[in-house]
């Protein structure tokens, strides 16, 4: 039965909010990683230039576009209502956004980021010509093609008409010279010199489309959880809600209730995105049935993976969607309290999911009586001190409790006896985000991607030897290859890969000839690593695997809260073993010591942070023992040349 209250108090809410900004608009990426590199600054020369030229043109904030290699970003729509995306902007190209672009109505040439969208039509004038020679990255052939295509155009009468932009990244690499004819973004590859006639006189001049050119192949990224991030002003609840926010609680409230969320969530077959993979709507329906005076859900943000920053974007881009996921859990378990749990070296993060929640509760979607709809339900953060052990339910939990944020034995499990031993439902901020989108568009919709026992999307933060970092989400079961090279642009100077590391220090390395297995729960686990919360580090032919192990079991032991002797002493004493081996002074017995001590962790730690402390270290010995092998058989000697061929700078192969 319809709630036609709570329907009339939002359909009320949203005839409040308005139109938004004005046609032409400005958009400035405001995310942690933006305004380490300079954006807080080009906001206000912007707001400022803007104002000084008299247009009427509003300059935003957004959260990260997830293009991290090319910060700051701006976003620009000008008076023919077409947006367009730019990397890499200082003062010098703010300047030129606002007299070329916004004044001008001409795009800025060389840091247009193409639109990821693959037109396969023209359906009306091409407005302006996009290229880039993806072989050798913006030399002298992207701006030969550039001068002859503009001359040819000119021939043609069409000089005005039409412009011819270098972009700084078109989103597809190795495929030779790349063209983007817009708006249509129909685009071409291995673009040769005779063709500029062609494209010249057939597409530009009579919109026909040349086949043998054409790139067929669509983004492999599709954005559901990133979905609002760099199209909202994350402090904004008016433009949340313009963009649908909060459509999923109204409805849930509405029509679905407590068993129909939950229903449509099992349907959807989300599993935790926090590494450990539980089916989410198993864990809610878990958490309902015990009866009990009060419940708690928390969102865990306290995202402690090296190199991983999937949740701090989310939460600094979209935070009112997470909010709203937080919302329908409390509603799917029966709580009415819930907490974020949030590292305090995210300030950003905090500050905004603060504003967030106390925009929410002056609107009636956050407090008493939701909507009408007699259902409370309220929410705050508390702050986590950074202990990596505290991303463990049991240790998360006591910590909010103002206790020691150590580990605690299961059974009983939190949806059982968790925060204040009441029944609590724990999520990552990543899959409490997907939730409202499985609300309004349906759990089958969201299982019609992926494969197998992994249905949806992954978050990927992909650092390292890569040539273009960032954030990526992508269906489950893409290949680990497809993400390094079809989306980030594959290795950094062109050096063959050795092995990506998935899952941070729980995870493992899966070597070069691997990474054309589809990722997923089950396959990641098979190849002795995880999905984790979404780290993705690459590692090329220069890295040294025994390092890399080291590194990550030190960063193990370092946080390991000491409770439990298997973490504690294990930890510690394998260190040590391959410290030994990594200066040349280890023997056979110390791998065989090494794999004992590993079996002895997995099967005795308390939590899965000693659990899982051992995988680095059994992967790189599954796969790189010929590197330890070296070690041992090379002594002292390879070590020292190992060491100072590090120093130098130079490759593993030049060190021996």
């Amino acid at each position: 039965m319809i709630n036609r209250r709570v329907k009339e108090e939002f359909e009320r809410m949203l005839g409040s909010v308005g139109e938004g900004p004005s046609a032409s608009w400005v958009r400035v990426g405001l995310d942690t990683g933006g305004i380490a590199a300079g954006a807080d600054r080009l906001f206000a020369q912007l707001r400022g230039e803007c104002a000084k030229a008299g247009l009427d043109t509003a300059v935003l904030r957004a959260g990260s576009y997830g293009y991290a290699w090319m910060d700051p970003l701006v976003e620009v729509r000008g008076e023919d209502g077409v947006p367009a995306l730019y990397g890499t902007v200082d003062e010098a190209v703010a300047a030129r956004i606002i007299n070329e672009h916004l004044a001008g109505g001409r795009l800025v040439d060389g840091h247009v980021i193409a639109p990821r969208r693959r037109g396969s039509s023209l359906d009306g004038p091409v407005t302006a010509v996009l290229v880039q020679d993806t072989s050798c990255e913006g030399g002298d052939k992207t701006r030969f093609f550039q001068s002859s295509m503009e001359d040819e155009l000119k021939a043609r009468g069409m000089g005005e008409a039409v412009e011819v932009v270098r972009a700084l990244d078109m989103g597809i690499y190795h495929e030779g010279l790349v063209v983007q004819l817009l708006p249509s973004c129909v685009t071409y590859t291995n673009v040769l010199s005779r063709d500029i006639v062609r494209i010249a006189e057939e597409s530009v001049s009579k919109h026909a489309v040349l086949k043998d050119l054409l790139w067929k192949q669509q983004d492999l990224q599709e954005r559901i959880v990133l979905r609002h991030c760099g199209s909202l002003d994350p402090e904004s609840l008016d433009d949340a809600l313009r963009c649908g926010v909060y459509q999923g609680l109204a409805d849930s409230l509405a029509k679905h209730g407590p068993e129909g969320v939950i229903e449509e969530v099992k349907a959807s077959g989300l599993r935790g995105r926090g590494g450990a993979g539980f089916p989410t709507g198993v864990k809610w329906e878990l958490t309902r049935k015990p009866a009990a005076k009060r419940k708690f859900v928390i969102c865990n943000a306290d995202e402690g993976d090296p190199g991983a920053f999937m949740d701090r974007s989310i939460l600094e881009g979209d935070p009112h969607s997470v909010l709203e996921g937080l919302i329908l859990a409390g509603l799917a378990v029966g709580a009415e309290k819930g907490f974020f749990y949030i590292r305090a070296e995210y300030p950003l993060a905090v500050a905004r999911v603060e504003k967030a929640i106390a925009a929410a509760r002056r609107r009636g979607l956050l407090g008493e009586n939701i909507l009408g709809s007699g259902w409370s339900f309220d929410a705050e953060v508390r702050l986590g001190a950074g202990a990596f052990v505290c991303g463990e339910e049991t240790a998360l939990i006591a910590s909010i409790e103002g206790k020691r944020g150590s580990p605690e034995p299961r059974p009983p499990y939190p949806s059982v006896k968790g925060l204040w031993g009441m029944p609590t439902c724990i999520n990552n901020v990543e899959t409490l985000a997907a939730v409202p989108w499985i609300i309004t568009s349906g759990g089958k919709a969201y299982a019609s991607r992926g494969m197998e026992k992994s249905r949806g999307t992954k978050v990927f933060a992909v650092t390292g030897k890569v040539r273009n970092p960032q954030l990526v989400e992508v269906p489950m079961g893409t290949t680990v290859h497809d993400i390094v090279y079809s989306i980030c642009g594959g290795v950094q100077d062109d050096v063959p890969i050795k092995g990506v590391q998935t899952g941070g220090p729980s995870g493992g390395i899966i070597p070069e000839k691997l990474l054309e297995t589809p990722v997923t729960y089950e396959n990641l686990q098979a190849l002795g690593s995880i999905m984790g919360s979404g780290g993705m580090l690459i590692m090329d032919e220069n890295d040294c695997m025994v390092d890399v192990a080291a590194f990550y079991l030190k960063f193990c032991v370092d946080e390991s809260c000491g409770k439990c002797a298997p973490c504690r002493v294990g930890g510690y004493q394998m260190l040590q073993l391959l410290l030994k081996v990594s200066r040349g002074r280890g023997n056979a017995e110390d791998l065989e010591h090494i794999r004992r001590i590993c079996t002895a962790m997995q099967k005795a730690s308390l939590c899965g942070l000693g659990q899982t402390a051992p995988n680095p270290i059994l992967s790189s010995l599954r796969y790189f023992e010929d590197e330890y092998v070296a070690y041992i058989e090379g002594g002292t000697s390879y070590a020292r040349k190992r060491k100072r061929a590090l120093a130098e700078g130079k490759s593993l192969k030049e060190a021996v």
